[in-house]
């Protein structure tokens, strides 16, 4: 099954974006010592990102949960490692601005990052290897980030789930829209929730509307994807490809 291009699709996932990223600059996040915004300062990848894979109806909608800080939050890019945006997506932006009060440890330095985003590594190598170049993939398969605020406490990241719930519930309702909006510009044969979190915001937001799944979050931490998750990405994938 082949996704229908449309010229128009590009502006508006763009635009989607570009009002998510601005709506999120309102709020306030007490849980964290430091929240990142990578559609502010790499806002000109992101939108490369967009503008170049997101102009086709009816595919797979993999949507991740938040950046990390290696990935994403260097680069603009859903699973973002730099070597994968770089030299595979051909994507590379330099810094903008204005820049987040940056913790010491998770210094934002973009493509010149040189830490290594296991789960971005395993991702995008997947991709390269079953679809060979990124057009192949983007006919078939979109990629969107739930929440692209990337939270820090403790020397460590922050899920979104751990906000306290004063902070989740205005957070989840401006990412659920984008969310929602996505899928309606879109029109995806299904989406595909990477990891149970990203899993679970995606059946809050399409109910019975458009087939759900379940994809084992690629990240080295756990255990069950550092045994085949390339093979457990096909077997989740494979009605809709």
């Amino acid at each position: 099954m082949t996704a229908r291009t449309d010229p128009d699709l590009d502006t508006i996932s763009t635009a989607i974006a570009r009002v998510l990223a601005g709506s999120l600059q309102v709020l306030a996040f007490p849980s964290a010592s430091h929240v990142y915004n990578p559609l502010i300062y790499m806002w000109s990848a992101h939108r490369e990102y967009l503008q170049r894979y997101s102009g086709r109806r009816g595919r797979i909608l993999l949507v991740g949960m938040n950046p990390g800080p290696w990935g994403m939050a260097q680069t603009g890019v859903p699973f973002g490692a730099v070597p994968m945006a770089r030299n595979w997506l051909k994507i590379e932006k330099p810094l903008g601005g204005p820049l987040p009060d940056q913790h010491e440890k998770y210094p934002i330095v973009g493509f010149a990052c040189h830490r290594s985003e296991g789960s971005g590594d395993r991702f995008w190598g997947w991709a390269r290897q079953r679809f060979n170049s990124p057009d192949r993939f983007f006919q078939d398969i979109f990629v969107w980030n739930y929440c692209p605020l990337l939270f820090l406490r403790n020397d460590r990241n922050l899920v979104p789930e751990q906000l306290h719930k004063a902070e989740r519930e205005p957070l989840f309702g401006i990412c659920d829209a984008a969310l929602g909006a996505v899928i309606h510009a879109i029109r995806p044969r299904a989406v595909v929730g990477i990891g149970r979190f990203a899993h679970g915001r995606a059946r809050v937001i399409t109910g019975d509307d458009v087939p759900t799944a379940y994809l084992l979050h690629p990240s080295p931490a756990n255990p069950l994807a550092n045994r085949d998750w390339a093979n457990i990405a096909d077997e989740t994938l494979a009605p809709w490809l």
